[in-house]
């Protein structure tokens, strides 16, 4: 009789075993899924960053672009004015001279 009690008392704590054993796979499976989901998202957040960054650098150098032609212009207009003005032709003459 003492037989046929103990295939029975290990057979449930080979179950019990196997039960842990697939709550702590299924538990660590979770685990890694919510670590996946967050790299995820932090990768898309990191790609939208970089587009954001991307279109502004591209907006910056259209900008600098623009700033550098009207500073051209504003410079060749000055130096027009200069050369036109007998003021700074004397001083031009002065500093020959000297």
């Amino acid at each position: 009789h003492r037989s046929g009690i103990l295939p029975s008392k290990v057979e449930t704590a080979h179950s019990t075993m196997m039960n842990a054993d697939m709550d702590a796979v299924e538990a660590e499976n979770q685990v890694e899924l919510e670590e996946k989901t967050r790299l995820i998202n932090q990768v898309l957040e990191l790609q939208h960053t970089l587009e954001d960054l991307s279109a502004r650098v591209d907006a910056v150098k259209e900008e600098n672009l623009k700033l550098k032609s009207e500073n051209q212009v504003l410079g060749q207009y000055i130096e027009n004015l200069m050369s036109a003005s007998s003021v700074f032709q004397t001083t031009d003459t002065k500093s020959k001279r000297k």
